[in-house]
């Protein structure tokens, strides 16, 4: 029996401009459901988000959006949820993503997905919590932010080594396999 129950997904609204984005997250979505493992998430329709939420309702899993009212028809929300949660601001939409799950996946995004990469992370060097986060770099797309962690690790403003931060993968089989363990 898989030990999570649950997990936050943090990705962009678009689908970016190389396909396999959108592969990486449907592929995504069909291993969670594969594991039992309910998928919370911003709850939209559209970009990645939209293509991991339907990888996950393919496959018979469970899908729990949050979504902050400014954002429910900016981001077209996704109408066939297990259960779509609407509150009323930003602040309230990552506090409860994070509260709804065991660990954290962060695929490709913009800002939204680097506030909250970054929020997350300083939750956990902070000791608020102790939950994983796994970081999705489909084709490298984080090997800048990477190496800029590492810099800023090198130069003493990090209290702990990325690796105890972050868990980076190349691939959805590769979070899947960490997932099982």
């Amino acid at each position: 029996m898989n030990a999570l129950e649950s997990v936050a997904v943090f990705c962009g609204s678009r689908p970016g401009k190389h396909p396999i984005y959108m592969e990486h997250a449907a592929e995504l979505g069909r291993l969670l459901a594969m594991l039992n493992v309910k998928m919370v998430y911003g709850g939209g329709n559209v970009g990645i988000m939209g293509a991991v939420a339907e990888g996950v309702l393919k496959y018979g899993g469970k899908v729990m959006g949050v979504m902050p009212k400014i954002l429910v028809e900016h981001e077209r929300q996704h109408e066939g949820l297990t259960e779509l949660i609407v509150v009323d601001d930003m602040h309230t939409r990552k506090k409860l993503m994070y509260e709804m799950s065991d660990a954290v996946i962060i695929l490709p995004g913009g800002f939204g997905t680097m506030d909250e990469l970054f929020e997350v992370t300083t939750w956990n060097q902070l000791k608020i919590h102790d939950k994983k986060i796994y970081v999705l770099n489909t084709s490298g797309f984080y090997d800048h932010l990477i190496a800029q962690i590492h810099t800023m690790e090198h130069e003493g403003f990090l209290y702990t080594a990325l690796t105890h931060q972050m868990v980076i993968c190349s691939t959805p089989q590769e979070i899947f396999n960490k997932l099982s363990l």
